[in-house]
């Protein structure tokens, strides 16, 4: 029940971040409470950076930008990152989720405005989430995210996998 929990504050914390929408000049680290605030709820953390940028030097885990608490790097339009909340309960369970996702203008705003466009598409564990814990905009969220996956991943793999993703994302697509 407790791994339940924790994964599905987790996921509410990635689909926060991944969801958010923000103006320009907004740092990295002003985000980084989004990710956090379900666990924080509970009065717990996860002790390591939310996100860190991608392929700027082809390293692994580089900045610009770090989505942490001391994140001072200004998000800009085209910078990829990862969004990779967690949680850890020493000698039990470790959760992290983990996606890759790039920074594009909010064109639905007038003013200079940006947010998050997801690029990588695996489908969460369907057994961990407490659906009862999800607002009806973060069953959405997944919802949607799971519409991409049916359009960009699903085709381009074969039938095995196509059986996997249909069963992993059972219960959630419209």
């Amino acid at each position: 029940a407790e791994m339940k929990k924790r994964y599905t504050q987790v996921l509410k914390g990635h689909i926060a971040l991944g969801s958010a929408v923000f103006p320009k000049g907004t740092t990295a680290g002003q985000l980084d409470c989004l990710a956090r605030q379900f666990l924080w709820a509970d009065g717990v953390d996860y002790n390591h950076g939310t996100g860190h940028g991608i392929g700027c030097f082809l390293n692994v885990h580089e900045t610009p930008p770090s989505v942490s608490p001391n994140g001072r790097d200004i998000l800009q339009e085209n910078m990829i990152l990862s969004d990779e909340p967690g949680f850890y309960l020493e000698g039990k369970f470790g959760i992290r989720i983990e996606n890759m996702m790039q920074v594009v203008k909010d064109k639905s705003k007038k003013e200079e405005f940006l947010r998050f466009e997801m690029l990588s598409f695996v489908p969460f564990c369907n057994d961990l989430i407490d659906k009862s814990l999800l607002t009806n905009e973060e069953k959405r969220w997944i919802n949607n995210y799971y519409q991409q996956i049916l359009t960009k991943v699903y085709p381009k793999t074969k039938k095995e996998v196509q059986q996997w993703l249909k069963k992993q994302m059972d219960g959630w697509l419209d």
